[in-house]
């Protein structure tokens, strides 16, 4: 895994619960490992699911974890698809004036020196 000095902290924003979770599961996935290996440190809320299976916990805890680790990051990317969480994930970062691309390729290019 590449480690730059100018990797960024991603939050993948994606569709969970609108469609199959295990196929929005896999996307936010795909998605983060294009960021991990462009040498950007991406967080997967969708990985929750696994924690969900073992130890359930109201979706609304979910979302409150999330938005603490949103907080924490530099950048959201959201992968496109409906879902009312993701569309309160980048609401709320452009509220922290953290900024949001619409797409991995779009961040990688306005991120490329």
């Amino acid at each position: 895994m590449p480690n730059y000095p100018d990797a960024l902290k991603v939050y993948v924003a994606g569709p969970y619960t609108k469609g199959d979770v295990v196929v929005n599961t896999r996307s936010a996935i795909l998605a983060a490992d294009a960021l991990l290996e462009a040498g950007h440190h991406p967080y997967v809320p969708h990985l929750s699911h696994f924690w969900h299976l073992v130890a359930p916990r109201p979706y609304q805890d979910w979302l409150d974890l999330d938005l603490v680790w949103l907080r924490e990051c530099d950048a959201v990317v959201r992968i496109p698809g409906e879902s009312s969480g993701a569309d309160m994930e980048t609401a709320e970062a452009r509220r922290l004036s953290i900024p949001v691309f619409g797409s991995v390729a779009e961040l990688l290019e306005a991120t490329r020196g």
